[in-house]
Formats: C-alpha cells, structure tokens, sequence
C-alpha cells in the first residue's frame, strides 16, 4: 500500500506537486517500459536532482494523448536528500521549493511543467486523499474546424450538435452509478463511481463539456463524452444513455470521444486534518450494492 509517509528527522519527506502537461506527445500519465510518459519524464528529472530513484504518484492516471492544468501528483523523497534540492543562495520570499520549481524548469521538456512544489500536509495522498477530479472536454464545430493555436488541445467535429438535447442526455447520468458501459474494463477495478457534475456548455462554435466525479476508471471521460455525442447528432436519445446504466460491460453501441479535447482541469481535497480519513473512505472498494 502507498501509505504516507513524512518524516522530518530521516526516512521519507512528501512532498505535493502540482503540475500541467500537454498530452500529446505522451503515452498518458502512468510510466511504460519503452513510453514516453509524463511520470517517466518527471521521476526522471527528480531522480536527476535529489541523486536518488524516485517514483510520483498522479491524482488521475490520464491516458495517451489526454492534457492536464491542474493535474497534482506526491513523491516520497529520502529526508537525507532533500538538500540537494535547496541552492547555495536562495532569493528573498521564495517558497521553500521555489528553486526546485525552477531547475525543473530547465530540466523538463516544454510539453511537461511542475507549477508548484511543497511540503504535504500530514495523511496527504494525491489519489486516495482525493475528494473529486474535474475534467473538461472541449470540441469545436466551427466550418473550418480549430483555430491553429488551439489544434492540439480541441476536436473539431464536422456535423451540428443538439446541446439541449445533450445536457437532457447529461441530467440521466448524474448521482452514483454503475459505470460499466463506459469503462474499459479492468480485473477488479470497480466501475461505480459517484457522477457529480456533467454540464454541456456551447459559446458560439465551441462547445465545452464540464464532467466532475469522485473517481473515474479507465476511459469512463471520453466515453461519457462519446455517448454524449451520439445523442447530439440525433443518432440516439436521452433514453437510450440513460439504458447504458444497466449493462456490465462496456458498451459498443458508440464510440469514446479523442483523447485530444480532453483536459485534467483540477483536483479537491479535504481540509488537512480530514485527509487520512478520506484516505481510508476511499480505499474501501465500492459495491454495487450502494447504488441508488
């Protein structure tokens, strides 16, 4: 088990870093033997700094091609090495890990950048200390598809979408549910997940899917999306998504949307004196027994 572990006087120090990547030339988040990864790319250039191996764990585990702006990650670090993230002179009012920021900021690739590093607080874990993750899917159905500045980060879609009938799609699948039509399936990974918020927005010719949970699995974004979709070019009905709750695989009757329009866009955690019990909360597997 990933427990917490810090220590001020030796073992390990914790620390939570918040991070924003682009996707796309990455392999997703988790690291893959011969992969470009963003956890490769980060626990190398740690690895780099602190002269010692070191492993970071991701408050969501994207997949390849999916960005993040508010993905936030902790890595376990030898009190021992600690120093040798701290320069000779440090700058006046920088954060304690200020300079660790920046040399990171040489170190990595442009596409990966760590935003902010600090000390976690006391039963802080970036995945199961975890209250939610926010993620936003953004499409553009404009006649000459994505602005160039926008290319990597937006789908275009070529055919007209109902957003009305897309946000009645939406209202069906909110509150905690059986996700397995929308899940690509893992052994023993649950697939009930606790759907927050799922808001179809349209701005002139974008339209931008706002999807908030306690937890995702494996997919379950780009397909809610995908069915979403489905709906709003009249292929199916609200109806219809909402009968996708009651199989336990998931579905073939539509396909998940690119992984390129799809951005981790923050992550909530409780108060610091409630962290080790939502750390527990969440490591007791759900049954489908508590579905409403």
């Amino acid at each position: 088990m990933n427990e917490p572990v810090i220590e001020s006087d030796g073992g390990l120090v914790r620390l939570r870093l918040d991070i924003a990547y682009d996707g796309t030339e990455f392999a997703g988040w988790a690291t893959q033997t011969g992969q470009r990864t963003v956890a490769g790319v980060i626990d190398g250039a740690l690895t780099t700094v602190f002269r010692t191996p070191v492993l970071t764990r991701a408050a969501g585990r994207t997949d390849s091609g999916v960005h993040a702006t508010g993905q936030v990650a902790h890595v376990d670090v030898p009190a021992q090495a600690l120093s040798h993230a701290y320069p000779r002179t440090s700058r006046a009012g920088e954060p304690e890990f200020g300079p660790l920021v920046r040399r990171l900021g040489r170190l990595l690739p442009e596409d990966v950048r760590v935003l902010q590093i600090a000390r976690a607080a006391a039963g802080f874990d970036a995945r199961f200390a975890a209250l939610r993750r926010h993620y936003t899917y953004r499409l553009s159905t404009a006649p000459y598809g994505v602005l160039p500045a926008e290319a990597r980060f937006v789908t275009a879609w070529p055919r007209p979408l109902d957003v009305a009938a897309m946000s009645a799609a939406a209202r069906h699948l909110l509150g905690l549910k059986d996700f397995a039509a929308f899940c690509r399936h893992r052994d023993g990974a649950t697939t009930i997940r606790d759907l927050q918020r799922l808001d179809v927005v349209r701005t002139g010719d974008q339209i931008a899917i706002h999807v908030s949970a306690d937890a995702f699995c494996w997919n379950m974004v780009r397909s809610l999306v995908g069915a979403l979709l489905a709906v709003g070019e009249h292929r199916r009905d609200a109806a219809w998504c909402s009968a996708l709750l009651t199989e336990t695989r998931r579905s073939s009757d539509f396909a998940a949307a690119p992984a390129r329009g799809l951005t981790l866009v923050g992550v909530d955690y409780p108060p610091d004196e409630e962290l080790a019990a939502r750390t527990e909360i969440t490591r007791d597997v759900r049954s489908a027994d508590e579905v409403s």
